[in-house]
């Protein structure tokens, strides 16, 4: 059996859990930033929030294009460069405006390299190997998940310094883009000039109803990620709850990357997909039903078992739809229609909590758990299964 933990794998992975260690440093606080420093309110904050994802949305189909279109390695030190950079914008932005055009324009450089990324993970990984790989290189994102929130809102509360949280991301940002420096890559299969106006260049036309489905689970964390610290403190009167919470929902992440490995290498993604929306369902449901301390340390384990299912099942089926010259098109598909459903799931987060309350908002989130489940168990199962290649 071909070596699966090869060095430029793990190289990739460092550099992953260090693109989405700085993300995910400020994620959960940046709603408080927004409140407290520049008196936003609920709208503004979804409003503001959105504009990183939506720009991410705008450059996924582009970046996929380049990715497979030009040297693999340039495209990838370029992204992470902009990623880096943009860390820097926030600590300089003195007004509401002026940091609302940084977290939008970094929005960008977010959705170029992640699509630049995992690219990297997939042609490094052996053939023969790759879908257990693209199961485990999502455990440096569930790693970066379970540690950057509590180290975050740690950091917060002993300094109530944002100043500092953005140093340290720019810094983690910095280590991210010297370890992909030093990554190998093979020469990517560049597709023919003939084809480069081609709408599936920028969109994976035979997985539309993957990505279709896939906007219900990013709606669902969009909401849970962004507005989770603010529902525990204003509703459940939870203040120091939301660093476990995380911890708890990474935990189940990790474990269910590490229980599934097996089931991937054997190729059953359709069974392992449907195992994760049943914990995921459960969990959300969990949330929503339990509004106490039982149902808010209980849910995010249900929900991360899900999710470490879900997503690698999803990257393999679109995968698994692709030539091979196209793996960075599919990569950026899959992740453009989690970024629409991240986005919706921001902005409209914030309408429902202004209008009505964040007990309504979040039982939106599991009715739209339900209905992505149905979807997937009554139609993109078998659109999955019909339209395979064939081929790891």
């Amino acid at each position: 059996m071909e070596k699966l933990w090869n060095g430029n794998y793990l190289k990739v992975m460092a550099a992953n859990f260090s693109l989405f260690f700085a993300f995910y440093l400020l994620t959960p606080l940046l709603p408080i930033y927004l409140k407290e420093y520049f008196s936003a309110n609920k709208d503004m904050i979804g409003l503001v929030l959105s504009g990183y994802t939506i720009t991410a949305l705008i450059c996924r189909p582009f970046s996929g294009y380049l990715v497979d279109g030009f040297d693999r390695k340039k495209m990838l030190l370029f992204f992470y460069f902009l990623f880096f950079v943009f860390f820097a914008g926030y600590i300089v932005a003195g007004s509401l405006l002026l940091f609302a055009i940084v977290r939008t324009l970094h929005g960008g450089a977010f959705g170029g390299l992640t699509v630049a990324n995992s690219t990297a993970a997939i042609d490094v990984l052996p053939s023969s190997r790759r879908n257990e790989g693209i199961g485990f290189y999502g455990l440096s994102n569930n790693l970066a998940m379970a540690l950057a929130p509590s180290i975050g809102i740690l950091i917060y509360d002993l300094t109530d310094d944002f100043e500092l949280l953005f140093w340290v991301a720019l810094v983690v940002a910095g280590i991210g883009l010297c370890i992909d420096n030093t990554v190998v890559l093979p020469k990517n299969e560049r597709f023919e000039k003939k084809n480069k106006i081609s709408f599936d260049r920028f969109f994976l036309v035979r997985g539309w109803l993957l990505a279709v489905n896939v906007i219900f689970f990013g709606f669902c964390f969009g909401v849970l990620h962004n507005y989770l610290a603010i529902y525990s403190k204003e509703t459940m009167g939870i203040t120091g709850g939301t660093g476990v919470f995380f911890l708890l929902l990474s935990i189940g992440l990790i474990v269910s990357r590490i229980q599934g490995a097996k089931s991937l290498r054997g190729g059953n993604l359709t069974r392992h997909a449907s195992l994760g929306l049943l914990f995921s369902t459960i969990g959300y449901c969990l949330f929503v039903f339990c509004p106490n301390a039982i149902g808010y340390y209980l849910s995010p384990l249900l929900i991360g078992l899900g999710n470490g299912h879900i997503w690698p099942a999803f990257l393999n089926m679109i995968i698994n739809l692709a030539e091979h010259n196209q793996r960075g098109t599919a990569n950026s598909t899959l992740l453009v229609s989690w970024d629409v459903g991240v986005g919706i799931g921001v902005l409209l987060g914030g309408v429902l909590s202004e209008h009505f309350n964040y007990s309504t908002t979040f039982w939106a989130v599991a009715f739209a758990q339900v209905a992505g489940s149905l979807l997937f168990l009554f139609a993109t199962k078998s659109f999955f299964l019909q339209r395979k290649i064939g081929r790891v």
